[in-house]
Formats: structure tokens, sequence, C-alpha cells
């Protein structure tokens, strides 16, 4: 029979591959970014949030703020890598109001993450203490993580259209607080259950809302596409009719 310690284990390597395939899940997304060397309407709020919030697991992780958490460390710490990634695409690729935007946001958390660092490191005597103001602040990040997706779910409700929702974050977003739940019961950790707990909630809502407008969305960039195709077409016949128009003029001057 399992011990409660090898439970942990196991749910926390499924929790770290669940939390992996999160992590990569907006690749497509910044892949049609790439191709059309523009973010379009893509928030990125998700990608700030999550930037933040694996870094601050990363410390709370760490042997003298709370032990024994190797998993944790391992997922947040390559999470961490990869938003690095997806931050600097977001800015190589949207306008100057935006990037600057980005820019402060991405400095000041990274300020925040270092002097917290610092004071908890040597100003905290016990990891009991570390691990509670760590952990605290780490339930503040984690849910602004899983609730950045909420100005999405409000575009999504206002256009009718989940264009620019991505399917697969929303459901290893589901997944991935349903897994991290499930290993913080197993040892009860509340600074990982509630913010997780709240994230497979708002994952679900998001998968809802996925499922609401699916048909809709389809519609709509079938219309744009026919749209597009029609004044492609127009556009053609106005130069060819412009052509022949001036070719006939010239004609008639050397008449």
């Amino acid at each position: 029979m399992l011990s409660k310690d090898d439970a942990r284990t196991a749910v926390g390597i499924i929790g770290n591959i669940i939390a992996l395939i999160l992590f990569l899940s907006p690749a497509p997304a910044f892949y049609q970014i790439w191709k059309k060397k523009s973010v379009e309407q893509y928030s990125a709020a998700p990608y700030l949030a999550t930037f933040v919030n694996c870094g601050l697991w990363v410390l709370y992780g760490l042997p003298k703020v709370h032990p024994h958490s190797t998993l944790v460390v391992t997922i947040n710490g390559t999470g961490f890598v990869i938003e690095i990634v997806y931050l600097s695409l977001f800015l190589i690729y949207s306008d100057r109001k935006k990037r600057l935007r980005v820019v402060l946001i991405v400095v000041a958390e990274c300020l925040f993450m270092a002097v917290l660092a610092l004071l908890v490191l040597t100003l905290a005597h016990s990891t009991k203490v570390r691990s509670a103001i760590v952990g605290s602040i780490c339930m503040v990040g984690n849910t602004m993580m899983y609730a950045s997706p909420l100005a999405v779910m409000k575009l999504v409700m206002t256009s009718r259209s989940v264009e620019f929702m991505p399917f697969f974050l929303s459901l290893f977003s589901f997944l991935n607080g349903i897994s991290w739940t499930a290993y913080a019961l197993i040892c009860f950790d509340p600074f990982i259950v509630a913010p997780n707990g709240m994230g497979a909630v708002l994952g679900l809502a998001q998968l809802v809302l996925y499922a609401t407008f699916y048909k809709s969305t389809k519609r709509m960039m079938a219309e744009r596409k026919v749209n597009s195709e029609v004044g492609m077409v127009e556009k053609a016949s106005g130069n060819t009719k412009r052509t022949n128009s001036e070719n006939q003029n010239g004609h008639f001057l050397e008449v």
C-alpha cells in the first residue's frame, strides 16, 4: 500500500506533467503571433501573472523556505523560463505603447521578487515563518495567474468569440488546478489548496464559455474568410478594369 509521502510524490509528478503542458499550451498562439508579426488582441496579462507566480513558487519551494518541496521548484523553475520566452515574443511583436507597459510590469515583478527573497531569507529565522510569509504571497500570485484570463473571458462574452482564448490553456488550467489541489490535500498545505481549488473552478468556467461560443466563433471566422476572398476578387477586378481603361486611353492618344 502506498504511504502518504509516496502518494504525494506520485500526484506531484502528475502535477508536474500537467503543469508543463499548461505552460506549453500557449505555444500555438505564439506561433500565430510569430507568423503574423503581431500580437493582435492577445493579452499579456496571463503570461505576466504566470511569470511572477512561478518565481514566487520557486522561492517558496527552496529548502530554506519550505523543505521537501522539490517538485514545486522543478516545475515552477521550468515555467519561469518558458514565460520569459513568451514575454520576449510578446515584446517583439507588440506596438510601442503595449511594449512599454509590459516592460514596466516585468521590471516591477522582478524587483518585488528580489526584495521579498532578500527580506525573507535575512530577517525571518525559521522555515515555518518563511513558509507562512512566502506562502501567503504565493496564494495571491497563484490567484492572479488563474484569474488573469478573466479579461479574456469578458472579451469572449462581449464578442461571442473564443478566437483569442486558447482552448488548451483553459483545459490544462482546469487540470492543473485539480492535480495540485489533490497534491496539497494529501499532506495538507493551505497555501497550495486555496488558489488551486479556485483555479480549477475558473478553468471549468473557461471551458463552459468555450463550449458555449465555439460554434459562433467558427461561423464568424468563416464569414470573415469569405469576405476577405470577396474583397480580394473585387480588388483584382478593379485593377483589371483600370488597366484596360488605361490601355484604351493610350490607344486613342496614339491614333
